[in-house]
């Protein structure tokens, strides 16, 4: 059954239920986004993962001691399916009262219950605040990889929607670069609230013009779309317009209502970006 973004809990009054119901969960296809990019089901032109990261995850242990733990859990890009955010809180809120006889039990039941939500196998790490040894509590970092900032430029922008135009090739010759940029905002599509994050790019190919980059990353603005359309916009325009040999894009969006999430797009498979935390996250 298609579900549209109308008809999610999003942007509309919830009831926070305290005990599990896998059913809060709402699944939106990615196909009718992707098909205003020009991308058809089963012929993407990237690879890819959704980094999720949740801080509010409680449970009831079997004898009714509450429990609190980071969860993080990655999305292959080519499910069918994302899952629409507020669903996903209501639903680790459901938690909050259930009692669960071991981190491995509930870590099974997430993975099985978003598994099925995104129509894909879903990757699930559950780190109790206790095991600060554990790699999903990653230290602060400025970068997921070594990137040149694009923020100091003297520019002037004028446009706050999506303008591909900004992209142009600066020199033929074959560059490796990595850019990042703070000044990534986009808005929620239902909502309308501003969703902010840090974006980082790295390529191989024929050197683009970093003040057409930026102004670019800036002309999202005012665009409304979910984290993951955005980020895929971004790699298909850089494609389009730039024809980079390899190109990866990776925005880290902060965090709204206890979630943080990540979409990252590649060129090649295999590739998946170092676990981080930026400042702002």
């Amino acid at each position: 059954m298609n579900r549209t973004v109308d008809e999610s809990p999003l942007g509309k009054t919830s009831a926070y239920i305290s005990e599990y119901d896998a059913g809060l969960l709402y699944p939106i296809a990615r196909a009718e986004s992707r098909r205003a990019l020009g991308i058809s089901a089963g012929a993407l032109p990237f690879y890819g993962v959704d980094v999720w990261t949740g801080y509010e995850l409680s449970w009831l242990n079997d004898k009714g001691l509450p429990q609190v733990a980071l969860i993080e859990f990655t999305l292959p890009c080519d499910s069918p399916n994302i899952v629409e955010s507020k669903s996903i809180k209501l639903y680790l809120n459901s938690f909050n009262q259930t009692r669960v006889t071991s981190v491995a039990a509930i870590q099974a039941l997430l993975t099985n219950d978003l598994s099925a939500a995104a129509g894909a196998a879903v990757d699930v790490a559950v780190a109790p605040l206790s095991g600060v040894e554990v790699a999903l509590q990653a230290s602060f970092s400025a970068a997921p990889f070594a990137a040149e900032s694009l923020d100091g430029q003297d520019i002037e922008v004028d446009c706050y929607h999506p303008k591909p135009e900004y992209l142009t090739v600066k020199d033929e010759r074959v560059v490796a670069r990595a850019w990042h940029s703070d000044l990534l905002k986009t808005n929620c599509p239902v909502t309308g609230q501003p969703d902010w994050a840090s974006v980082f790019i790295a390529y191989e190919g024929a050197e683009i013009d970093p003040a057409g980059l930026l102004r670019y990353i800036v002309s999202f603005r005012e665009h409304q779309d979910f984290h993951e359309h955005c980020v895929e916009r971004m790699f298909c325009d850089l494609t389009e317009r730039c024809a980079p040999q390899k190109l990866e894009v990776y925005a880290r969006y902060t965090r709204r209502g206890g979630l943080d999430i990540n979409p990252y797009r590649a060129s090649v498979s295999g590739r998946v970006p170092n676990p981080v935390r930026l400042v702002r996250q």
